[in-house]
């Protein structure tokens, strides 16, 4: 199992690091094996810098994956706009490529005026379309990974995500353990719980390709519309905890990335995940 943060935390600015490329050396002196670039308001980065940072990952061991643009909504109606979510998703597929990666985390979309089981479909149009662009201009070995909303307004709850990742034997679900506490209310208190949510993982999709699945982790706050921000490890009061997840995900033999999305924290937070982790 690879552990990593979500972009750079508040420390890596603290002890003077001010670039990317820096980030790849930074998390092997802390033991961490993974890295999430965020390109949640739109791919910017060059083909040559992204290089750069990809050729440090290599380096120094460093799994990176790519967040596509927060933009991003397969269930919009409006041609343009829909366009638009496929173009942010090949800019991502293509940024992942020049890192060195294959996993693209993807906000699928939100519900808007539609019925719900309309802008699910229409999701699952758009994502065998973005597949089809993404093959077309030659990154056919990338993973897109649809993420687990924590908000009713969006369409990603468990098993729409699940019913998503079926598309195309190469996604796999990104699980947000603290997006989908969000979405239950605080449903995420025990082994228990969180055995149910791999249960119907693995009976989805498989053992097999369950055990690889792209999983966020992180504490957060919500009220009950859901998701309102995510928190640190260090606040108690907030769930979900990893200590309850880690040990069902040792026993099934889970081998995939674990990104750290603690607000600030994410460093230190994911070298708690994987102190957790090692002791079992």
């Amino acid at each position: 199992m690879l552990f990593g943060t979500a972009g750079n935390s508040d420390s890596f600015y603290a002890q003077g690091y001010k670039s990317t490329l820096q980030a790849p050396g930074w998390l092997e002196s802390l033991g961490l094996t993974a890295y999430e670039y965020s390109f949640g308001r739109g791919v910017s980065v060059s083909r040559e810098t992204a290089e750069k940072v990809g050729e440090k990952a290599a380096e120094h061991h460093i799994a990176v994956s790519v967040h596509a643009p927060y933009f991003i909504n397969l269930a919009n109606p409006d041609p343009e706009k829909r366009e638009n979510s496929f173009r942010y998703i090949l800019d991502a597929a293509r940024a992942a490529r020049w890192l060195g990666g294959e996993r693209v985390v993807v906000h699928v979309g939100a519900v808007m005026k539609l019925e719900r089981a309309e802008a699910l479909r229409s999701c699952a149009d758009g994502l065998k379309e973005a597949y089809r662009r993404i093959d077309d201009a030659g990154l056919s070995g990338i993973r897109l990974c649809p993420e687990t909303m924590g908000k009713y307004s969006q369409i990603g709850d468990l098993r729409e995500t699940l019913e998503l990742a079926l598309l195309d034997a190469r996604m796999l679900p990104c699980v947000d353990f603290a997006h989908l506490h969000a979405l239950t209310g605080g449903g995420l208190r025990d082994e228990a719980d969180f055995a149910r949510i791999l249960d119907t993982v693995e009976r989805m999709l498989g053992p097999e390709r369950a055990r690889q699945m792209h999983i966020h982790f992180s504490t957060i706050e919500y009220t009950p519309a859901g998701e309102k921000r995510h928190r640190t490890f260090a606040e108690e009061k907030y769930g979900p905890r990893f200590e309850c997840l880690a040990p069902l995900l040792k026993a099934r033999g889970y081998c995939g990335v674990v990104i750290c999305e603690c607000k600030g924290t994410q460093a230190e937070d994911a070298r708690e995940m994987r102190r957790i982790w090692n002791a079992l």
